[in-house]
């Protein structure tokens, strides 16, 4: 084979080890004093010994995700470093759905053309979501692959692995008549709907900058809020609020004996659902189908607590609340009206 075959047949080597010297001070930054292998080693190692310190029995908790189609929004926009914060989010969310404190993330950017700068921006995105909640980035795996990747198409995706006491998962299984539910306030679609979204915008307002940016709000991370809250008082059930809707989700943790009724007058529905909603001509069903409608996650707590949540979330400015419904006996249903 001559040389550079590899590169003219549409894989750059050099490109690839100047991504990995990039992200390397990118993750270090991230590094608790667990993380005992630095970025390169065929593996990552975390030292568990500060876990079994903190907790009787430790037990971990794992997801992977992906960011989608948003990043087709990132590339109209020419901003990366969102969508990289946006599956650490994501992923942060996901397992703090059984309480869950999170420890380390590994991410998956795949391309059909290495872009050292933009894939430079996704990982610092990623290192500035991770430092923001104490997890660490501990490893990845950039692809180019032309074959497989169209031109200029992304694909981006993270693991996380967290950890909470043994005794403490959060299953739903003591929701129970009378609890009441909180809604946790989205900034926009966050990580989902994005299919409809851009058939539905980009056709009417093409690149409009204004309509763009209301699409790339970054997900938020509930981690800092909740915790706080689990650290004082019980929260019986979490449902983060991702594709299938407030329907979708939150029949996942509710039990077949019970109903959550929730009230959707009772928060303000973000500016960008209802241009999709008008501007597609989508029904409301549709849309509580497809989006988070704006609540990013749902909490139900018994109604003994209700002024103590709400005492540490109004510590928490920067999220929005909402009690948004109450649960009744019933048959699993979650019904809004």
């Amino acid at each position: 084979m001559k040389k550079d075959s590899y590169k003219k047949a549409g894989v750059d080597i050099e490109a690839g080890e100047e991504v990995v010297n990039k992200i390397k001070k990118l993750a270090k930054a991230t590094h608790s004093n667990s993380v005992m292998a630095n970025i390169g080693a065929f593996g990552s190692l975390f030292d568990l010994t500060k876990v079994r310190a903190e907790y009787k029995e430790p037990v971990l908790v794992q997801s992977i995700d992906g960011v989608g189609t948003k990043t087709e929004i990132a590339k109209l926009l020419g901003k990366w470093d969102t969508v990289g914060k946006d599956i650490v989010n994501h992923s942060c969310n996901d397992i703090l759905c059984q309480g869950a404190k999170p420890l380390t993330f590994l991410d998956y950017v795949a391309t059909s053309k290495l872009d050292t700068e933009q894939i430079a921006d996704i990982v610092k995105g990623m290192a500035e979501a991770c430092q923001e909640v104490g997890l660490s980035l501990v490893g990845g795996e950039t692809a180019e692959m032309p074959g497989v990747y169209g031109k200029g198409q992304w694909d981006i995706v993270g693991t996380i692995v967290g950890v909470v006491e043994k005794e403490n998962i959060i299953d739903g299984s003591q929701i129970k008549d009378g609890d009441l539910v909180i809604g946790l306030r989205s900034n926009g679609l966050h990580t989902n709907g994005y299919t409809l979204a851009r058939n539905v915008l980009l056709k009417k307002y093409g690149k409009d900058e204004k309509v763009l940016k209301m699409l790339l709000e970054p997900h938020l991370n509930y981690t800092k809020p909740v915790l706080k809250i689990l650290k004082e008082w019980p929260i019986k059930g979490i449902a983060h609020i991702t594709g299938g809707g407030l329907k979708g989700n939150i029949s996942r943790i509710l039990p077949n004996d019970m109903d959550m009724e929730i009230d959707k007058g009772s928060w303000e529905v973000p500016e960008i659902f209802n241009l999709i909603q008008k501007k597609g001509d989508v029904p409301e069903e549709d849309m509580y189908k497809a989006f988070n409608m704006g609540v990013g996650m749902v909490l139900i707590v018994a109604p003994e607590d209700e002024g103590n949540v709400e005492n540490v979330l109004s510590k928490f400015p920067d999220f929005k609340f909402n009690w948004i419904g109450k649960i009744s006996s019933g048959s699993g249903q979650v019904i809004i009206k």
